[in-house]
């Protein structure tokens, strides 16, 4: 039997070897997260702009609701995206139930509401401060979007940085419309769980390291952004 001090020794040697199978674990990992990011953050970018801009009737209960999403327990939303893609759900025919893809849609979900309930917050924030050089310039609230966001550009990547760390952490929507299958649908966080429960502490410590040193590298990104955004900006 492994002693905690030999698989840890074994977890590195996997490492350092680039053991394939805990690198084609590692990189569907980074496919699907970095997939979910790349797609939430094109939607609630502008989508966070546009509640900070706009006013309309029923507004607040929208900011609400995202600020509610953005504590949304993954396992709940790996059961609305199972329930929407199993044999019986209206999404059913297209085949997407235990596919990388059903597993970027609740990773979506988890962190669409996150970034655009963070872009509101800065970009309101901006609004309020920049409203008169902005209608000085004749710029209708479309146009100001685009200029807003850029400005809180140092702010928004670690919004967006923070969604990356909480994707690639899900565990139970991945494993709930992924199923957890070898080669297909294994990630970081659900091997974790299989291996430890097959007594393989050796895989499962070295996922683990690489999990901590990725959210680890995230943290230290988000906080170089912004010093070097209070540099710039005094």
């Amino acid at each position: 039997m492994l002693t905690s001090d030999n698989a840890f020794s074994t977890a590195l040697t996997l490492i350092l070897s680039m053991d394939s199978a805990l690198i084609s674990i590692v990189m569907l990992s980074l496919q699907v997260s970095l997939m979910a990011v790349l797609i939430a953050s094109l939607i609630s970018l502008p989508l966070g702009a546009a509640l900070a801009l706009w006013r309309f009737p029923g507004r607040n209960v929208v900011i609400v609701a995202l600020n509610a999403l953005m504590g949304l327990p993954p396992v709940v939303a790996g059961l609305c995206v199972y329930l929407l893609l199993s044999r019986a759900g209206p999404l059913g025919e297209w085949g997407l139930l235990f596919t990388p893809t059903a597993m970027v849609i609740a990773q979506v979900i988890l962190v669409l509401p996150i970034i655009a309930a963070l872009t509101r917050q800065q970009v309101e924030a901006l609004h309020s401060e920049y409203a008169e050089q902005l209608n000085s310039l004749g710029l209708t609230r479309l146009r100001m979007i685009p200029t807003l966001l850029w400005d809180a550009r140092f702010g928004l990547l670690t919004v967006i940085l923070a969604g990356f760390g909480r994707a690639s952490a899900e565990v139970g929507a991945v494993m709930i419309v992924g199923g957890n299958i070898d080669g297909v649908t294994r990630v970081m966080t659900t091997s974790i769980v299989l291996e430890t429960s097959k007594g393989n502490l050796p895989m499962a410590l070295g996922l683990g390291i690489i999990l901590l040193a990725l959210v680890t590298m995230i943290n230290a990104i988000a906080h170089m952004i912004g010093e070097t955004a209070k540099r710039r900006l005094g």
